[in-house]
């Protein structure tokens, strides 16, 4: 059991490390890719990647050459790691609490206001530059052509995702027979084109806010998972930073354990 923590922390150390390398890559190839989307991704894969690459490579280096110095960064970027999950989790179940969508009658989609969501997410999609990026994403992504040779009878049965039910069509309360009623101003953002619909409308961009509202707490839970799984990684590490100190003070100079054993015969002249 005195080595088994250093053999379990450079085995997980090892595959993360070669993990790492895909990461990187997809990151990096993304760089080269003119797309929106796909540039949008490319600095989180970055960064993880080399978070995950330099943990790793310190991990294994420490465990199996039982160099206590490099054990110590290890622990202390995980200690670090396991701070900034923590921290995230709590923030994004504080900004995504509030949300939700409208039932409509006679429906079976949900229609999404803007006033529901947080200030803070409310503040992102508002931001004409970032909403740009996340229009040119829909765009491409073609997420409304395939609802676009619905009946109305299937928009009577069929759901909606959050992003179709704000961009791909007016509100179903609108009504242009009646042009002298007061409406929802969406209804007067929205456009038969199919580059335009109703992608500058409050609605698509709360239909964005619910997409990733439900997309962070999924993550949120991921988050939960894996801080368990670091906390349990980072006491096994603890345990092989301890051997190697040990075998670092034990054998300061590389010397075996026989070469502490002394001989039980003397000599008498």
């Amino acid at each position: 059991m005195y080595r088994l923590s250093n053999s379990v922390i450079g085995f997980l150390n090892l595959f993360t490390l070669l993990a790492s390398i895909p990461i990187i890559g997809a990151g990096l190839w993304m760089a080269r890719s003119s797309t929106t989307c796909e540039s949008f991704l490319q600095t989180p894969l970055l960064v993880v990647g080399f978070i995950v690459l330099i943990i790793s490579l310190a991990g294994f280096i420490g465990a199996c050459f039982h160099v206590a110095w490099a054990l110590w960064v290890y622990l202390v970027i995980m200690l670090l790691l396991i701070g900034a999950l923590m921290g995230l989790t709590i923030f994004g179940f504080v900004v995504t609490s509030p949300g939700g969508g409208t039932a409509i009658p006679g429906r079976t989609y949900r229609e999404y206001h803007l006033d529901s969501y947080s200030p803070w997410l409310k503040k992102r999609v508002l931001d004409p530059h970032y909403w740009m990026t996340i229009r040119s994403c829909i765009l491409g992504s073609k997420t409304c052509d395939k609802i676009v040779l619905w009946t109305p009878f299937d928009y009577l049965t069929k759901d909606l995702t959050p992003i179709q039910s704000g961009c791909c069509k007016p509100p179903t309360s609108c009504n242009y027979a009646m042009t002298l009623v007061a409406q929802d101003p969406d209804c007067y953002r929205w456009n038969n084109a199919a580059t335009v619909l109703c992608y500058e409308c409050e609605s698509c961009k709360a239909g964005v806010l619910e997409d990733v509202r439900r997309s962070w707490h999924k993550l949120s839970v991921l988050n939960i998972v894996m801080v368990v799984v670091l906390i349990g990684i980072y006491s096994i590490g603890c345990c092989a930073f301890q051997n190697a100190k040990r075998a670092h003070t034990d054998y300061p100079y590389g010397h075996n354990r026989m070469s502490k054993v002394r001989p039980r015969w003397d000599f008498h002249w």
